[in-house]
């Protein structure tokens, strides 16, 4: 019995760890997220792994509840064993469905989903981030929250647009292929001088290019946005503009003495 508790005390210490770590994301995905697409795709495995644990702690409380009906109870070790076998379901379950980080043909297949492109790309640069030289990684940041105003502005353009096409080679061809190169050169080697500059500075500065390209072409999106919105303005403005500016002189013209 002494047994039985110690180790039902264990488990429900490690399902303890266990939630902590996966409300964190995982040990290996404690990664702050650099834009809203990789955090939504984080939130959607968490809520995979809360279901599948759910469904099998209630799975076991149902099927201990029928043989405790059939068998008249299922006294004290039962629930012990029940306990242990929650406990264990929670530690097992808790860790699956993995969420693995993108590899650049991952990146390929978002096709014409845009949410699913900028949400594995953003992913993808997380996991680099940490080889990067620091003024790299602060661009990685700068690129997350670029890449879901992108993704904002392309949800409502024709997949085969010519800056759909553009941006989708600049993110899932340019720039993963980029880092890649820069991650082949042996660290020791990164910061020694190459022609004018060293590869950390080339790799910061590719990134800056690649950051300007996209609030050009997030701009362009945005501006028959831009275009639309002042339209309806001068057209209200128009409407009820001049009566708007008509009644306080009413106003004034009915108090005044006749």
């Amino acid at each position: 019995m002494a047994d039985l508790t110690r180790d039902s005390d264990r488990i429900l210490s490690e399902s303890r760890a266990l939630v902590r770590d996966n409300r964190g994301g995982g040990r290996h995905r404690r990664v702050r997220s650099i834009g809203e697409g990789s955090a939504q795709l984080k939130r959607s495995n968490l809520k995979k792994r809360l279901r599948n644990v759910l469904l099998a702690v209630f799975a076991i409380w149902l099927a201990s509840g029928i043989l405790g009906t059939v068998i008249g109870g299922i006294g004290i070790l039962g629930v012990v064993a029940l306990i242990i076998g929650s406990l264990v379901a929670v530690a097992i379950l808790g860790q699956y469905p993995s969420l693995k980080t993108p590899t650049r043909a991952d990146i390929a297949r978002g096709g014409s989903d845009i949410r699913q492109l900028v949400g594995r790309t953003e992913l993808w640069l997380e996991a680099q981030r940490p080889a990067l030289p620091p003024p790299a990684a602060t661009l990685v940041d700068q690129l997350g929250v670029q890449l879901d105003g992108l993704g904002l502005q392309l949800e409502g353009v024709d997949p085969n647009h010519p800056k759909a096409g553009e941006i989708r080679n600049l993110i899932g061809e340019q720039l993963p292929g980029m880092i890649d190169s820069y991650r082949r050169i042996p660290a020791q080697m990164r910061s020694e001088q190459s022609g004018e500059s060293t590869p950390d500075d080339q790799l910061t500065q590719s990134l800056k290019t690649i950051s300007g390209e996209i609030d050009s072409i997030t701009r362009q999106l945005a501006q028959g946005s831009l275009d639309d919105l002042a339209i309806k303005n001068r057209f209200l403005d128009y409407k009820f503009g001049g009566a708007a500016d008509a009644a306080p002189q009413l106003g004034r013209g009915e108090g005044s003495p006749g």
